[in-house]
């Protein structure tokens, strides 16, 4: 199962996103859940990049899989900071969108 774990601040921006797991949906290149996050995630941290302007702290699991961490570092503009905020409520109603669909295979929680 995927678990995603959403972090929020006092002030509800969200400021980090750890992905752990597999779905075990289907076998390795065919699972369209693992696809879907994976897909989702990377297109998250890709965005920052491109429109906030900055790398977020990353943390990847480039050999086995199965593991993603974000933070927002310190020091960010407004502007960065409004950006990445609408980025990432999109991945989480992305994930949302997924988990209704496939609720046996990916949970999120919400701290």
């Amino acid at each position: 199962m995927i678990q995603a774990t959403i972090k929020r601040n006092q002030q509800q921006e969200i400021i980090s996103v750890e992905i752990t797991g597999h779905a075990d949906y289907a076998a390795y290149g065919s699972d369209i859940v693992c696809a879907g996050v994976s897909a989702l995630a990377a297109n998250t941290i890709n965005s920052i990049e491109k429109l906030a302007g900055y790398r977020p702290i990353l943390e990847v699991n480039e050999t086995d899989g199965g593991y993603l961490y974000c933070e927002t570092p310190a020091g960010l503009s407004g502007k960065q900071r409004e950006t990445t905020q609408v980025l990432f409520e999109s991945l989480l109603i992305g994930l949302q969108s997924v988990a209704e669909e496939y609720d046996k295979y990916i949970k999120i929680m919400l701290v």
